[in-house]
Order: C-alpha cells, then sequence, then structure tokens
C-alpha cells in the first residue's frame, strides 16, 4: 500500500507530509513535502496549546486544520494514496496522574472527502485507556528502519520534545527496544527565539546565535535538577511540563542575571543536549554502539556539536550522526512512523509497544474515518458484519 503519513509536532510551525510505500511492515520512502503554518494559523494553535482558547474556538480550530491538512494533500493529486495516518496537532498531553487525558486537533473527514480514502487517526487514547502514556508511539519504525543486528543503537528525534528509542539487538533473535522522552528539545530555543527578538525571528537557525552566548552553568545546574529527568521511563512529556509555563518560569532570573539573547540560547541549547546525555545515562540499558539524530533540531549544527559533546561524556558513546546519512530525511521519520502505524491499524496489527508507553497489553492504535461503504478493511470487523447481514 502507498501509505500518507502526516505530522505536526510539538514546535507547532507547520506540517510534514510523507508518502511511503508499505509491504510486509518496512516502509520505503516515496516522497516527503513540508508545509509551514501561516502566520494566523500558528499564533491560534500556539493559543490552544496554552490553554488560552474556549471550546468553541478549539471547535473551529479542530476544522480548520483538518481543512489545512486536506488541502496541502489533495495538491499532490498525481500520487496514489491507499490510506492515511494523520497525528495531528497535539494541544494538550497530560499522561499521568489519576485522569490523564490527551488531544489532537485535526478533523480526519476532509482528508477522507479529499482524497477518498479511509484515514487513521486519534492514535494516542487507544494506549492511554490501557494503561499507558499514549506515547512514545514513533518506536515501531525506528526498530524496522534503524534497528542492527549485533548492535546497540538509538534513535533521538529532535522535535519540540526529545524522544529516544534504545534498540539493543546484541543478543538473541529479536531486539531489546526501550523509549521515552527525555524532555525538551526544540520548544523552549523556539520560545526564548520569539521572546528576545519581539517575535522577529521563530528560531535560532543552525544555532547561530547561541554559538555567541556563553553558557550560566548555574542556571543550568538548576534546571537539570528536574524531577522529570530522573523519572524512569516509560515516561512522555510536552509543553505542559517544558513549554510556555517552564519558561516563563526561569524568564525573570534569565533578565536579573542579564542573560539575554545569545547567552540564553546558548544555556537553554546546553539544557537540551545535557538532558538527553543525562537521560540516556541514567535509563539506556548500556552505552549505545550509536546514536542516530532525526528531527528539526538535527539541522541545528550547534545543537549536534553540543549533543555529541555530552553523549560522549555521560555515556562513552563517540558515534553520533544524521538520519540522512542512512537514507531518510530528518523531516521524514515522525510521518512515516504514523504511516506505518496507519498501515498496521489497517491490518488489524498492534501498533504499541507496552514496554515502552506502559500499557497493560498491546492495542489497535487509531480510529477509522472513511466514508465509501464499499471499501472496507480487508477480513476486518465490518466486512465479516457486512456479510452476514447480506447473508
Amino acid at each position: 500500500m502507498n501509505v500518507l503519513g502526516i505530522m505536526s509536532g510539538t514546535s507547532i510551525d507547520g506540517v510534514d507530509y510523507a508518502l511511503c510505500r508499505i509491504g510486509a511492515g518496512t516502509p520505503r520512502l516515496l516522497k516527503l513535502w513540508p508545509v509551514r503554518f501561516p502566520k494566523a494559523l500558528r499564533q491560534r494553535l500556539h493559543a490552544a496549546a496554552k490553554g488560552e482558547t474556549g471550546c468553541h474556538e478549539v471547535a473551529q480550530l479542530h476544522h480548520d486544520l483538518g481543512r489545512f491538512y486536506a488541502r496541502h494533500a489533495t495538491g499532490h493529486s498525481s500520487l496514489r494514496i491507499d490510506l492515511v495516518g494523520l497525528h495531528g496537532q497535539t494541544v494538550f498531553h497530560q499522561a499521568v496522574g489519576p485522569a490523564p487525558a490527551t488531544l489532537q486537533l485535526g478533523e480526519p473527514a476532509y482528508l477522507t472527502e479529499g482524497l477518498r480514502v479511509p484515514v487513521v487517526s486519534n492514535f494516542r487514547v487507544a494506549d492511554l485507556a490501557a494503561g499507558g502514556q499514549g506515547a512514545p508511539l514513533a518506536t515501531a519504525l525506528h526498530v524496522e528502519v534503524f534497528g542492527r543486528r549485533g548492535r546497540h543503537v538509538c534513535v533521538n528525534n529532535l522535535g519540540g520534545i526529545s524522544n529516544v528509542t534504545s534498540i539493543d539487538w546484541r543478543r538473541g533473535a529479536t531486539p531489546k527496544v526501550r523509549a521515552f522522552d527525555t524532555g525538551p528539545a526544540n520548544v523552549l530555543i523556539d520560545l526564548a527565539v520569539r521572546e528576545f527578538t519581539g517575535g522577529k525571528r521563530q528560531l535560532d537557525r543552525d544555532g547561530a546565535l547561541a554559538r555567541r552566548g556563553r553558557v550560566d552553568e548555574e542556571m543550568l545546574a538548576e534546571w537539570l535538577d528536574h524531577p522529570f529527568f530522573r523519572k524512569r521511563p516509560p515516561k512522555s512529556t510536552g509543553r505542559e511540563l517544558f513549554g510556555e509555563a517552564f519558561f516563563h518560569g526561569i524568564l525573570p532570573k534569565l533578565r536579573r542575571r542579564k542573560r539575554g539573547l545569545h547567552d540564553g540560547l546558548a544555556t537553554l541549547t546546553e539544557f537540551t543536549a545535557r538532558s538527553i546525555a543525562l537521560n540516556c545515562r541514567l535509563h539506556l540499558p548500556a552505552s549505545p554502539d550509536e546514536v542516530i539524530l532525526c528531527g528539526g533540531g538535527a539541522a541545528n549544527s550547534w545543537l549536534v556539536e553540543r549533543i555529541q559533546s555530552a553523549v560522549r561524556e555521560e555515556t562513552g558513546c563517540r558515534r553520533v550522526i544524521d538520519c540522512t546519512t542512512l537514507g531518510w530525511p530528518r523531516q521524514a521519520i515522525e510521518p512515516a512512523a504514523f504511516a506505518l502505524l496507519a498501515w498496521r491499524r489497517w491490518q488489524e496489527m498492534a501498533g504499541n509497544l507496552p514496554e515502552t508507553t506502559g500499557a497493560r497489553r498491546a492495542v489497535l492504535l487509531g480510529q477509522i474515518t472513511e466514508t465509501d461503504p464499499r471499501r472496507l478493511s480487508p477480513g476486518g470487523r465490518n466486512q465479516r458484519a457486512l456479510t452476514r447481514k447480506k447473508s
């Protein structure tokens, strides 16, 4: 099948579309195209993620975003698409506590109608209902694409939030897998850029601004003392913990210590690098043979340098590489992961790994939106029910 994966991440800057050919569970990338959010839509999504939006606006945003996803998918009508996996835009993810909840916006019916194919969406809730944290979910793709017999490989995705997948295949017929969020990647860096430039810039391109600053080691040590980093996996996080509230909590002290644009970004970039390395040392079963970086943050060469240095110091691993060297564009990994999860849902195969999400059992991930009654899951419950009804 040709499956289109659609992913917009915690950074809330745009959408990545990845069309994959999937047979026997192994994806092959056919085409990748990114789309930036228009300024007005981006601002509305940020407001929703900060909890500043009422329920009427959230409902409107859910549909406006669904139409946006569909418009930029149907613009590639020359491509054959059989199925879509839509992650949607996370505006709330609180996976721990007595009443966990998660919400991804983007109505899938517009994609179904525009492309005339089934759409799988709302992937996280089934895992959450089974006692898991609804994350991380890209693990299956990481294992399929980057797992190597005889080696311990770690895949580190640098989106708004950083997550790592440890694939330890040094022994046995199947690898031992552990995956978890490590904390912030780009989210705090992007917030600082917007704050210190008055909104004139959205990101620190290639780390050029952070390179010119000095790290405030005192503040860095204080941030690294956050209990999330020492919490044992399974664990996940989001903007609720390392987003606007965290940034505006540290901003007054940054100003008091006269840490402006360059020093602030240098310190926050180092915070991302060292928190990743600290998590690797504390929570991986052993030092990895190599770390593979992907996601938008992998394009920030200064952040990559700091991660290489921190990982080497904390774990002894000296091989930190970019996924592009293995034939996968940085921005393709996450949407391809949801293409694979959509394919697994269509084949009625479980999509979560309970040992990584904390769920009680493996479950089907995602809900199918389908408007054509003639096109039903092969061998699925709908097909059997229709057969019984006809007979």
